[in-house]
């Protein structure tokens, strides 16, 4: 379990780092929840691939920093969708 764990921590950091992809998208992408990705990037990279593990922490500090962005820009398209089909 732990090998497989390993690598798949591996390839969850380096797909977030090309991908610049988010916690949530690098879940839906490998088919496992968010805290499974979160606890991979963030527990097991650090010990089994610390310069791996500092790329990955950049990416989602940018992304957390993004992230009220996205959110508004998602609440504006939800409330525009919805006065398009009033009309």
């Amino acid at each position: 379990m732990t090998e497989n764990a390993d690598s798949r921590a591996i390839e969850l950091g380096e797909y977030i780092i090309e991908n610049k992809a988010t916690v949530r998208a690098a879940a839906k992408k490998f088919g496992i929840s968010k805290s499974t990705v979160h606890m991979d990037v963030t527990k097991r990279l650090m010990i089994i691939e610390p310069s791996l593990y500092s790329q990955v922490r950049q990416v989602l500090e940018t992304n957390k920093a993004q992230r009220h962005i996205r959110g508004g820009l998602a609440t504006k398209e939800k409330y525009k969708s919805l006065s398009l089909q009033k009309k």
